[in-house]
This record gives structure tokens, sequence and C-alpha cells, in this order.
């Protein structure tokens, strides 16, 4: 009951001074239009009843206005009793403290008019009083001229108001105060159930930031001995890695007040507004401290200035920077306020942000390995309704490369997959389907394709599978599918080592097993296609990569032309001569030619094998490796992880 009582009272409308302003102008324009006008349009009389009126002696007073050839009669007290008059008592929606008239009439001639309202008077015993007067409406006019101004003002008084925040907006949502922060603060008033035990993984990066959790709990622990509090840590990382979503785990756990915001939140068309914002988000941290700052895509406004001199000497991303960095660490000290930011550019932020007293700490944040994707699949899978026997050592197995994102999306996906299926509960054929959807595509079976294409594609995809099976170092073949998926008409899973180093041949093996798809086409139909587009473009990708960034051509020498820092990102000019570009490009030709001629060499050996497996994959359009090993026989060469390649 006492909940119903407190939404009666705040269902209520609340009570507005703009009510009254209403009512009055309400009050105003109704006895404008009815309080002089509603008598005069319903008694109006023509003169010569008036002169009727008038003989009879039933009137005892007219005044007639000379400015609005306009005449009000007023009848005795008599003629209000006889019948005819019964119905001219005057009714006014307005109370008046004056009498109103009981007839009024319009006249044309203002002497005529007098000349024989005089000769009827004559005969008269009791003669009626005749006032010729200008009727004053001077504060009605005064009120009517005013009245478009005063709701002007009243109109510009509630905008301004509503702009200025008087109407209960969030501090930066209104006019006046777009200077103000736009950070949303979390404090122990807002419930944030993300806590370090949802983070899987990222166990180095956790336990730093932990570490920043403490220090703000417990801050004589560590200044005891003399130490600081670091200023702020960087998260860096490729997307989807779990930037943001240790920020969050920091919220939940630091139980102190938590500001969160963008980098594109301080950017605005007005000049100044970003400084500002900014000089407002530390003015608020330090009023609450000991508290954090958490700034998600810092690249936003912490670019390297000076990189592009189109935009003039004030720019307003640079101006906002340079109070960044003046608040981070200026003239003036912030005690128990740490910033913390999160990008995936950390190559493009300046550098005098990335410094130490700034940022003391940078947190890499790297894609994880396979132990990490287990436990990252652990807490995605608690919603599902998982099958009793999931292995989730297979599923790490499955998916090399994939993100914390990228991880969500297959257990979102496997579970879409298997509702569509009218399954109980999600299995391992829903996840494969679900590893294959988001990488390869949606199938296309019902897309159109000629016999003949469909043989080039399926000697194209044997012939990927048949190279990389006999190379020792090429990723050995999982999976084969002629069925169109996404952009392609084939595509072929792989697996590959999760190497933190690779070798020239290890490189070399690689570019030859991508490159067999092209090279059976080659052998078997001596004719060539655009089917190999994507092989082309990764073994080119390769080759330039060998030569111009990692050292890897005996010809061009151990020389790189990669520059990590990003400081060349906008240069016109490459890092070498004219007869330098040609000997990198016939080097990159030469090493893609060579593993070229090395594929058609080994497909021409066992081209009766080849033709064999496309022959099989025709018929049953996809093949696993069982098929390859009734074929080939066992491979000789164990790999332990899955990558896809499409074509």
């Amino acid at each position: 009951m006492a909940n119903n009582k407190k939404n009666t009272k705040e269902n209520k409308p609340k009570f507005s001074p703009y009510w009254i302003y209403g009512i009055l102008i309400a009050l105003f324009l109704g006895f404008q239009l009815f309080g002089n006008s509603s008598y005069q349009e319903i008694n109006q009389i023509t003169p010569s009843d008036f002169f009727k009126y008038l003989e009879d002696g039933d009137v005892s007073k007219v005044d007639i206005y000379t400015n609005r050839r306009l005449a009000k009669v007023y009848l005795t007290d008599d003629a209000l009793e006889k019948d005819i008059h019964k119905s001219s008592k005057p009714t006014s929606f307005i109370p008046s403290a004056t009498k109103s008239p009981n007839y009024t009439f319009k006249y044309g001639d203002l002497k005529k008019l007098e000349e024989d309202i005089d000769a009827a008077k004559e005969d008269l015993t009791k003669k009626p009083v005749v006032k010729f007067e200008e009727e004053d409406n001077t504060w009605s006019n005064l009120l009517m001229g005013i009245l478009p101004f005063i709701l002007l003002i009243a109109v510009w008084v509630f905008i301004m108001r509503r702009m200025s925040g008087g109407a209960g907006g969030a501090a930066g949502g209104q006019i006046f105060n777009i200077g103000k922060s736009k950070a949303k603060l979390f404090d122990q008033n807002t419930e944030v159930k993300t806590t370090f035990k949802d983070v899987a993984g990222l166990e180095g990066a956790k336990e730093e930031v932990q570490e920043i959790v403490d220090f703000l709990k417990f801050p004589e622990k560590y200044t005891t001995l003399g130490g600081k509090i670091p200023k702020g840590a960087l998260l860096v990382g490729p997307p989807g890695t779990g930037k943001t979503l240790l920020a969050k785990a920091v919220a939940g756990e630091a139980k102190v007040p938590f500001f969160s915001l963008s980098g594109s939140d301080f950017v605005e068309m007005f000049v100044g507004v970003g400084a500002s914002r900014v000089r407002d988000l530390f003015k608020q941290a330090k009023e609450k401290s000991p508290s954090i700052i958490f700034i998600d895509e810092i690249d936003a406004i912490g670019r390297a200035r000076g990189k592009n001199a189109m935009s003039g000497s004030n720019d307003e991303r640079e101006n906002t920077l340079n109070q960044l960095l003046t608040e981070m660490d200026g003239f003036g000290t912030n005690t128990n306020v740490i910033v913390l930011a999160a990008t995936n550019r950390a190559d493009i932020l300046d550098k005098a942000l990335m410094r130490a007293g700034r940022f003391d700490r940078q947190i890499y944040v790297d894609l994880p390995d396979i132990r990490e994707r287990k436990e990252i699949f652990e807490v995605h899978l608690r919603p599902l309704k998982k099958a009793q026997d999931l292995d989730l050592d297979f599923l790490s197995k499955q998916t090399p490369g994939f993100s914390g994102a990228d991880i969500a999306n297959v257990c979102n996906e496997a579970a879409l997959i298997a509702a569509r299926n009218g399954k109980k509960s999600v299995d391992k054929q829903d996840f494969l389907d679900a590893v294959d959807r988001i990488i390869g595509g949606l199938e296309k079976k019902n897309k159109i394709i000629t016999p003949s294409e469909k043989r080039a594609v399926a000697f194209h995809e044997a012939g990927h599978a048949t190279v990389s099976w006999m190379l020792e170092h090429a990723a050995p073949l999982v999976k084969v599918t002629i069925v169109p998926r996404g952009r392609s008409l084939g595509a072929a899973w792989y697996l590959p080592e999760e190497r933190l180093i690779v070798r020239p041949e290890q490189m070399l093996d690689e570019m030859c097993a991508a490159l067999g798809g092209r090279a059976a086409e080659k052998v078997i139909f001596n004719k060539i296609s655009t089917g190999a587009l994507s092989d082309l473009e990764k073994v080119t990708k390769q080759a330039r990569a060998m030569v111009t960034i990692y050292g890897l051509s005996d010809k061009v020498g151990n020389l790189t032309y990669y520059d990590s820092s990003g400081q060349n990102e906008y240069g016109f000019t490459k890092p070498y001569s004219e007869q330098t570009a040609e000997l990198i490009d016939k080097e990159i030709s030469e090493i893609i030619e060579t593993q070229y001629q090395r594929a058609i060499k080994l497909l021409e050996e066992n081209k009766d094998k080849l033709t064999e497996l496309a022959t099989v994959l025709l018929e049953k359009e996809v093949i696993f490796k069982d098929n390859l090993e009734k074929i080939f026989g066992e491979r000789q060469f164990v790999k332990e992880e899955i990558e896809t390649k499409q074509d």
C-alpha cells in the first residue's frame, strides 16, 4: 500500500509557474474575445428597432461612441418586465463592475442620428439620457500591443531555463553546461555487477589492474616505503580482447568513484569545449578522490600533435590533448586520481601522453592463447544449455587467433544454430558450424554454379589439400568444402602452429600451399582463372613482408623498412631508392614464382591422387582428414591447431 501511495504521489503532475502565466493569458484573451463582443453579437438591433423602443418610453440611456459608430442602449426597469425585452438582460462570461447594455446597434451618419433622437425625445414625458463620447480602450490596446512581447519573453525564458539545465537536465546535456564533463559516475550507490571473476584469461593484465585497485583501497601499504601511486595505466591491444571489460571489472571492484567516458565525448563543434570538459572532469574526480577516470578509445583525442598541417595552428583536438596532458601531470599535482585509458592504436598516440608520469604503465592485452581461450569459453558457456559431452579443449583448439569477443560470438551463434535445428542442447557440431559461419560466412547451397566451374573449384581445393599434406611446415588439412560460403566458392580449414617466431622455410611452405590451388588448375586444365585472388593476395603480402620487414631476403640483406613508431604514416616518400625498389619487386616476384613452380612439380608427381581426391570432393562436397589418409596414407608431419583459409 505504501508503494502504491508513493507511486500515486510521483504520478501527480508537478506545479509549474508557467501554469499561472497560461491561465492569465487565457483569461485576458477570453475577456478580449468574449467580454466585449459577445453581447454585441447576441443583442444587436437595427436603428429602426431602437427608435421604436425609444418612442415607447423603454429607453433610459443611450451611449453613442462616435469613434466606433456604435450605440449602447440601456432599458428602464419597467421595460425589462415586458415580454419583448426579457431576452435582453445582459449575460457576460466575465464579471464586470460596470453595467452592461441591453442592446447595441450600428449607425451610419452621426448628425442624422442626433437629429432623429432629438425629434423622438420631444414627445416623451420622461426623456432618456443621451451621451456622445469616444470609447477609451487605452488599457486594452496597451495590453494587446505588449502581449506579443510578453509571449516572446515568456517563451525565451522557458527555453533558456530548459537549456541551462533548470528543468533537471543532466550536466553537459544542455547548452549552458556544454563545457561540463559528460562522464558517467559509478560509485557505491551504482550497482556494477562485473568483477574480475568475469574476466577470463588476461592473467598478467588482470594482475596489474588489480594492483591499481589495491593502490586506492590501501594506499598506506605502498606509500609507507616512499613509493607513489601511479598516475595512469594504458590498456593496449587488438579489438575485442577485453580492454573495456577490464575497466568494467575495475569499476565493480574498486568501491571508489569511477568516471567512465569515451575519447569522442570531449569532441564538440564549439571551440574550447574539449579543454573545458577535461578541466571539469578532473575537478569532479579531485573532489571525490580517491577516484578512477576511464577514457575509452583515447586515440580520438590523443593523436600525435603536428601530424596534420592542414588543420591550422588552433586545432581543437590538440587543445583538448594539451589540457589533458596538463591535468595528468602539470604544475599542479593530482592526489589519489588514477587515469585508465584503452586504445587499439597506441602507435599513433602522442609521445608526451605515453611518457612516465602520465601513463606510468602500459598494459598489453593480447589475443588469448589456447589455455585462455578455454577459460573464456567457460565464461560464455555458463548461460547456455550445452551438451554433457562437450569438450572445451577441442573448442579452444578450433579457434586460434580468436579474441574474447569472437569467442562470445561463437557461443551465441552455436546457440542460435541449435535452436534453429530444434535441439534441446548445444553440442559439438553446433560450435563447428558456428566457427564456419563466422569465418567463412553463410552457406549458399542454392547458388547457381555450372558443372565446369564446380569441377574447377573442386580441383582448386584439392590442390591446396594435396600440397599442404606433402609439405612439412604447411598446415595440414582438417576439412575442405566446395559448397559456396559467403563470397567464396570453396573453403579449406587447416591446422597451423601458434608460433612466436617464424622461420623462412615455414613461410615458404605456407606460400607454396596457398599457390596449390592455381597450380592444380594449371596441371589439370592447363588454364588458370580468377579463383586464386585471395591466395595471390596472401602470398604477395607474405613475400613483401619477408623482403621489406623481416630481412629474410639474401639479395636485399638484413634491412627492414618497417617503422613501428608510426612516425612515417603520412610520409610521401619511400625509405629506399628507385634501384632498391626495383630489386625488392624483383625479389618478391622470384620468391612467389619459385613456390608456384614447386607446387606444380608436387602436383604433377601426385596427379592421380589429386584427381582421385577431387572426384571424392565432387561427390561428397565436403571431405575431412580421413579422406586424405585413405588416398595419401598417414601424414608424416604432425601439427596441433586450427586455422581457416578461404578462396
